[in-house]
């Protein structure tokens, strides 16, 4: 299992074989359904090199989600603007994008389910409830954007835990290649807080779609060569302790030996 392999065939497919649709932001798309990506972590981090993924960018949006953010502020100041479309859209001026990821995980109707799954991790690992859920019906309305990516699953057997996550909307271009990295990342979070060893990690994928103008970055990508995947490490995992959560910092995770080709620039929908 090896992400960029499973990635480019994925792309390919929607390229060649996806049928057209429109969507919300009048751009339209190629677009399947209901796809599975799968990638064992002992061959390396998941951060593709067919294009420069930014790590860091990846690397503090999963930090503000699990701190429980919603401010736009704490991404800007770590030079991460690609919400910024997303917040001016939806007419907010209270610096946040109202009840998005990071609220639901530590406050979904008063329940921290981040603190409970690392409650569960330690106590019972062997549950078949080791979920987290972003997606909240009642709050949607006040959300800049429902959540894409909507929840994800552990599962721990043999000292090995394996995350699968879920998204209903699959911006394989532009977004799919840092919620990768994001899930990457929560994987060796938990592994490393809690003694395990990462293992699969799982997308299960709902609308997969290429918009209409990515069209030539995606062939443009899918003829490039694929390097050796990174590694990272990381210092401090994600862990709970007499009722506290422990998590890294951004300068407690490094990313070693990433090699890719070049960025390529394509434009983001938002409508």
């Amino acid at each position: 299992m090896d992400i960029q392999k499973e990635y480019n065939s994925l792309m390919s497919e929607v390229l060649y074989q996806g049928k057209k649709k429109t969507d919300r932001t009048g751009t339209g798309t190629l677009s399947v359904f209901g796809r599975t990506i799968r990638h064992d972590m002992s061959n390396g981090f998941p951060l593709l090199t067919t294009k420069k993924v930014w790590f860091k960018a990846a690397l503090t949006e999963i930090l503000w989600i699990l701190q429980g953010r919603t401010d736009i502020t704490y991404l800007q100041q770590h030079k991460v603007h690609y919400w910024d479309a997303d917040y001016k859209r939806s007419g907010r001026t209270d610096n946040t994008l109202g009840p998005v990821y990071g609220k639901q995980w530590r406050d979904f109707g008063g329940v921290d389910q981040l603190k409970n799954l690392l409650a569960e991790i330690k106590s019972n690992p062997d549950s078949r409830r080791l979920i987290v859920s972003a997606w909240n019906p009642i709050e949607m309305d006040d959300m800049a954007l429902p959540p894409c990516h909507y929840g994800f699953q552990v599962y721990i057997n043999d000292g090995v835990i394996d995350l699968m996550w879920q998204q209903r909307s699959v911006d394989i271009f532009l977004g799919l290649p840092y919620d990768i990295a994001m899930y990457g990342l929560l994987l060796e979070f938990l592994a490393k807080g809690n003694g395990l060893k990462a293992g699969s990690l799982i997308g299960q994928l709902g609308d997969c779609h290429l918009y209409s103008n990515h069209i030539k970055q995606t062939s443009e990508q899918l003829e490039r060569y694929m390097y050796d995947l990174p590694t990272i490490n990381v210092e401090h995992g994600l862990y709970l302790e007499d009722d506290a959560i422990f998590m890294p910092v951004h300068n407690s995770v490094s990313l070693n030996n990433y090699k890719s080709h070049p960025s390529i620039l394509a434009p983001l929908s938002v409508g």
